[in-house]
């Protein structure tokens, strides 16, 4: 009989209803319960017990983890009843409270420019995002009236358990069906799979009717990021099935890869043009555009990604293009709410996502008679594109057309701002020690580009400039100078140092400068922290600059962190907590696993498109290319972030050396590796009481912040050198997992 009273209380515990989030909350803190104390007792991940007790969007539990939640909050309310009355808050400009926990309210989320902050290690984590919903079986199609041929299918509820922070549509009624969907066949019937569950019929028999439904039933695309910006074009993601359907290849032959696309004459792409629809000058491939030329500010695009044409690549994508419909749509859902639609690869889709947010034009005032123009938008890069400085052109760019052909720039004529590349032969003392331990910089380009006062109009030519760190631009001047064995590591503080075991931080190489180079602004100012004089000969300087790059950075951070907070990765952790967190993060979603990767991607290859080279198209030494014509085509921002992601690695490693007199042995781009006794970072980071060493390595998922990146021991290190004969070969690009099956030539 107890079993069957057992049954009972668990069916109406399963159906009751809970208290409101608010109380659930008060509750909790009642008890002196932790978010991690509860998540621990029912068997959760922190974010999910935080989803439950969010302030905004509260989720529900399901299941057993229901059950013994309602049985939980019930004890609770016995021993911590409410209040009778409680008195409406006070607003804080009434009661002068500055801090939001003693308003009970919120903050208004902050403008993306006030967001950002200078320097990336006090970057605060924003307020929890909602979770992503949760991966569910393939979802029921919706079904069509009979009456209503022509309307997609109706709303499905999303899975059970799924949040509302990736919903099926959004504030924005034109888009309620969300940004993107991914169409299938199924029993003969083409279905649309969107974010939060949703499917809808398709009544498309051809492509070009796919895009007319798309574009005035579907209901799909996303609001744009910014107030004169534009919105984004639904994206239709197309399977193996449903280019069978509409007639196009599953793959593309060796030939259509090479080229990008298939053939103008390809049927299908006659019936687009048939029916007045164009496609770019990239043609049909994996990430095809359809459109019309806009009719005023109404645009008629849809774009297409095709994975089995190679459109997700795997290096950055894993394993997505192999999903099911619905598992691919609330992938890439995730991705496009919290970064953006995908526009292309993950590196288009990072220069796309700035422009996004600063659009080059805005409308202006209205005139005299009332009408309005488009003028320029402060703070972007404008519409047109602006040439670089000589030193600043890569090789073969129109500006060194008259450099003889076989001359070969050196420092001084050519600016190289790169990650860095260097590695030493180990001292006896460090052969002793037992293991090599990597560290990783989180999002360390996009650390770089938090707060960075980037040029945004052409260069001016300066002879003999005074340098000054708050002028972005590129500077000739020697820094051969600099003493690495007596440097400044605080106001009033020098340290002695051991020059021999660090690289210098004005080279990728490592290697000390032997006359005057050219550099971008972080890498000159930094000499100048050290405390050395500095006189530049001459410089590329822009006096029309700002902070272009803090909104990208902002939303990159976000999304960032909200999907390792999924993951069970928070940006408040303790150092252990962040470790043990991290160990085997992917494996909890490794579709959000993805998403981080794709995130981290954008990050890079946005930053690359900077400065983006010919590819192919008949191009020819000393003619243009494609990407010039491109306003967002910089190299001097993209240098410059390297430069500063650089220097600011630098700093933490001279910070390090001067507290612990621990030296790298190897560093590669964000990766550093130290020869310690320990196997873990905290067995040689110095924290003292919880608190890590000002200015240096401190563990933490924040961008700027450091992750256990591996640990082999100094016997693996030493016989890999050996194996290759390479005593100086670069073990941070070896430590994550140890395999090495070939080295670099130049190593």
């Amino acid at each position: 009989m107890s079993e069957l009273f057992d049954a009972v209380d668990a069916l109406v515990a399963s159906r009751s209803p809970l208290p409101s989030a608010e109380e659930r909350k008060r509750l909790r803190q009642a008890h002196g319960l932790t978010l991690d104390d509860v998540a621990g007792a029912l068997k959760v991940r922190r974010a999910t017990v935080s989803a439950w007790e969010s302030a905004k969007k509260p989720t529900e539990p399901r299941g057993p983890e229901r059950e013994a939640y309602a049985r939980l909050l019930k004890q609770l309310a016995e021993l911590y009843p409410a209040p009778q009355e409680r008195s409406a808050p006070v607003p804080a400009t009434l009661t002068g409270a500055s801090d939001p926990a003693e308003t009970g309210t919120l903050p208004a989320a902050p403008a993306p420019e006030a967001a950002a902050v200078t320097d990336h290690e006090n970057t605060q984590a924003p307020a929890p995002a909602a979770s992503a919903p949760a991966a569910a079986a393939r979802p029921a199609r919706t079904t069509r009236p009979a009456s209503t041929s022509r309307r997609p299918g109706a709303r499905k509820a999303a899975p059970a358990g799924t949040p509302a922070g990736i919903p099926a549509g959004g504030t924005d009624p034109r888009f309620e069906n969300g940004p993107l969907a991914v169409v299938d066949v199924e029993d003969g019937k083409v279905l649309a799979y969107c974010t939060g569950g949703l499917v809808l019929d398709v009544p498309a028999k051809s492509l070009p009717s796919l895009v007319d439904w798309t574009l005035t039933e579907a209901k799909l695309g996303q609001a744009k990021l910014s107030g004169p910006g534009k919105d984004a074009d639904p994206l239709l993601v197309l399977t193996e099935a449903a280019l069978e359907r509409y007639g196009l290849p599953a793959t593309l032959t060796e030939q259509e890869r090479i080229a990008g696309r298939i053939p103008e004459g390809h049927k299908v792409v006659k019936q687009l043009t048939r029916a007045q629809w164009q496609l770019t000058k990239r043609g049909f491939g994996p990430w095809a555009r359809i459109y019309r030329p806009a009719t005023g500010s109404e645009r008629a695009c849809v774009q297409l990604c095709i994975p089995s044409w190679n459109a997700l690549d795997t290096r950055h994508w894993g394993a997505a293009g192999q999903l099911a419909p619905a598992e691919l749509a609330r992938l890439l859902g995730v991705y496009a709410s919290r970064v953006m639609t995908p526009r292309g690869s993950t590196a288009v889709t990072g220069l796309e996502l700035m422009t996004a947010l600063h659009p080059p034009t805005r409308a202006s005032e209205p005139d005299a008679d009332g009408k309005r123009h488009s003028e320029h938008n402060p703070g972007s890069l404008g519409k047109d594109p602006v040439d670089c400085a000589p030193c600043e052109a890569p090789d073969g760019h129109p500006l060194l057309a008259d450099l003889p052909r076989f001359h070969v720039r050196g420092p001084a004529e050519k600016l190289f701002e790169e990650a860095y590349d260097w590695a030493r032969p180990m001292t006896d003392a460090e052969c002793l020690r037992r293991n090599l331990v990597g560290l990783d910089v989180n999002m360390a380009f996009a650390a770089g580009a938090n707060g960075l006062i980037v040029g945004l109009g052409a260069p001016t030519h300066v002879k003999n400039p005074v340098f000054d760190a708050k002028l972005p631009g590129s500077w000739l001047v020697d820094l051969s100078h600099v003493d690495l064995s007596r440097v400044k590591v605080a106001k009033d503080r020098w340290a002695q140092l051991d020059a021999d075991l660090l690289p210098s931080p004005f080279t990728p190489t490592g290697e000390r400068p032997e006359g005057p180079a050219w550099y971008a602004t972080p890498t000159v100012a930094y000499a100048v922290e050290l405390g050395y004089d500095v006189a530049p000969v001459e410089a590329y300087v822009r006096y029309e600059n700002g902070r272009y790059l803090d909104a990208w950075y902002t939303r990159l951070r976000d999304a960032y962190l909200a999907t390792m907070a999924d993951l069970g990765v928070d940006a408040d952790l303790s150092p252990a907590g962040f470790l043990a967190a991290m160990d085997g993060y992917r494996s909890r979603d490794p579709q959000l696993a993805i998403v981080v990767s794709a995130i981290k991607a954008t990050v890079k290859g946005g930053l690359g498109k900077l400065r983006e080279r010919p590819r192919g198209e008949g191009w020819k030494p000393g003619e243009p290319w494609r990407a010039l014509a491109r306003p967002t085509w910089r190299p001097d921002i993209r240098a410059a972030v390297i430069s500063r992601t650089r220097i600011n690695f630098h700093r933490k490693i001279v910070k390090h050396a001067a507290f612990t007199g621990q030296y790298p042995v190897a560093i590669l781009s964000d990766c550093v590796v130290y020869a310690v006794d320990g196997d873990s970072p905290l067995d040689f980071l110095p924290y003292r009481d919880g608190k890590p060493l000002p200015g240096g390595f401190k563990l933490g998922v924040n961008p700027g912040l450091v992750k256990h990146e591996g640990t082999q021991s100094v016997l693996w290190g030493e016989g890999v050198r050996e194996q290759f004969d390479a005593p100086a070969l670069n073990l941070a690009r070896y430590i994550k997992d140890g395999t090495v099956t070939s080295i670099d030539k130049g190593e």
